[in-house]
């Protein structure tokens, strides 16, 4: 009997800009011949991916020496899934009469320096490798980059955008508020004729024009299995609960998720007076952060992204961080940062606790913010580690994606260049087996050399850097 398939690129289209991407389902790994998929059939419908997820601050390289029962524990639990990279560094990055804040944001996925307030020296990784695999651009109803993030310090752009065209320009407008993502992933419902437009769409959902080619794909003329029809269903549901979230609809269905409260959190130059810094309540950066994360895997799942950057807090951020910070149901630390630092202003951030560290302290606080990021950062990671997120392969999409993660110096005191620029965090996935995961290594090597490492690995003939400079592959890293 002849396998009934649909496109790997299957979308619902709707009114205005609205394209939603169906998730992966068995009809599309078969081929068109009879009998079941060879392996080779499931592996194409594996696409390639490329991410890069920054967070500001950094970790002190001793702090990452002690591995998973350190700062790093929250990644622990995602342990044979990553590679962590120690002993990484961006000296070459450095300008003169700059701190690392903004030469390490941005080095980070690019190992250049930055070129002016709002450029980079050169291309992001994911960039790199989008040009190489899709040199036509990406399919139909996709978006081509997808930039996002909560953050807060915003002079110089490289601080809080991590995905950067060839010519060093950004590669596309960062999201930073969770409804405007879901805008730019899932498009807007276009009612011309109506000069309330957007106040009639906060009561109207996207999935309200795609509802036509819904009921095909679930009706009985649908070329779905049961299983699949249920995962079509099971979809829409999300993307409805996400919107809901995002835009805080009233439930139009009699039922759905309690919904958070609006966002309590300052966007714009509300967010950075004067480089000041802002009061912020632990539980609201979480929450939005979540949502902002949910967003993006989302996107990742629906085949609606295939490269670009997610920022959780921007490099030198400066926040005054307050409320109790738990971990698997025990306290780690109570913050109160401005009390704590005993300073108002800029000096009463947590940003200050990484300038007075010190090998020989406690380093209590910075400990803590650290292990806070980690969590979050782990956060997003397994939401693309899950059932959900399961393909052709059998593997998660994390798994088979490349999601490099790494931050903005190795010692946040700017009395050295050379410390600061050094042992910067770098932690990669496999990208579909192609590179070590499940153990932390010790790489000894510039970050140039490790990026340049990573284009190879991923079929990638561009090479990132100066055309002059000898470079040195890190072949350690493979798999």
């Amino acid at each position: 009997m002849k396998q009934k398939t649909i496109s790997r690129r299957a979308l619902l289209k709707g009114l205005g800009t609205v394209a939603i991407g169906l998730p992966f389902l068995e009809e599309m790994a078969f081929s068109s011949t009879v009998g079941s998929a060879s392996k080779k059939a499931a592996l194409k419908a594996i696409p390639t991916r490329s991410f890069n997820v920054f967070f500001g601050l950094g970790i002190p390289a001793p702090l990452q020496a002690e591995g998973m029962d350190g700062v790093l524990e929250p990644l622990k639990a995602l342990g044979d899934k990553l590679l962590i990279m120690r002993n990484i560094d961006h000296v070459r990055c450095d300008e003169s009469g700059i701190n690392a804040h903004f030469d390490g944001a941005s080095a980070a996925f690019t190992a250049e320096p930055p070129d002016g307030e709002a450029k980079s020296g050169g291309p992001s990784i994911d960039q790199v490798i989008r040009r190489a695999h899709y040199p036509d651009g990406l399919p139909e109803g996709m978006v081509s980059t997808l930039v996002g993030g909560t953050f807060f310090r915003r002079s110089r752009v490289s601080r809080y955008v991590h995905s950067y065209n060839a010519d060093g320009t950004v590669a596309a407008t960062m999201q930073e508020k969770p409804r405007d993502l879901f805008e730019r992933v899932f498009g807007s419902v276009s009612m011309l004729d109506d000069a309330s437009a957007r106040e009639r769409h906060l009561k109207r959902s996207v999935l309200d024009s795609v509802v036509g080619q819904y009921k095909y794909y679930t009706g009985e003329r649908s070329p779905l299995g049961s299983v699949s029809k249920g995962r079509v269903a099971d979809h829409l549901d999300r993307i409805r609960e996400f919107e809901q979230r995002a835009f805080s609809l009233p439930d139009i269905s009699g039922g759905g998720p309690e919904l958070p409260p609006a966002s309590r959190i300052a966007h714009g130059g509300e967010a950075d007076p004067g480089g000041e810094g802002i009061d912020m309540v632990l539980d609201d950066l979480v929450r939005e952060w979540r949502l902002m994360a949910d967003l993006y895997a989302l996107s990742i799942q629906m085949d609606r992204a295939r490269f670009g950057s997610l920022t959780f807090l921007a490099a030198g951020e400066r926040l005054r961080v307050k409320g109790e910070y738990k971990y698997n149901g025990r306290s780690i630390y109570t913050f109160d940062d401005a009390a704590q630092l005993d300073a108002s202003g800029s000096k009463g951030c947590s940003h200050e606790w990484w300038h007075q560290y010190g090998e020989e302290k406690a380093n209590e606080a910075l400990r803590a913010h650290a292990h806070m990021k980690m969590r979050e950062v782990a956060y997003f990671l397994k939401r693309l580690d899950g059932k959900d997120s399961i393909e052709a392969n059998g593997k998660s999409i994390l798994e088979n994606s490349l999601f490099t993660i790494s931050t903005e110096s190795g010692d946040g005191r700017h009395s050295d260049v050379k410390r600061e620029l050094s042992g910067v965090f770098h932690a990669m996935t496999s990208a579909n087996g192609r590179f070590k995961t499940g153990q932390m290594l010790d790489v000894g090597a510039e970050g140039l050399d490790v990026y340049n490492t990573i284009l190879d690995g991923m079929g990638v003939s561009d090479r990132m850097g100066p055309n002059d400079r000898e470079g040195q592959y890190v072949d350690k890293i493979r798999a």
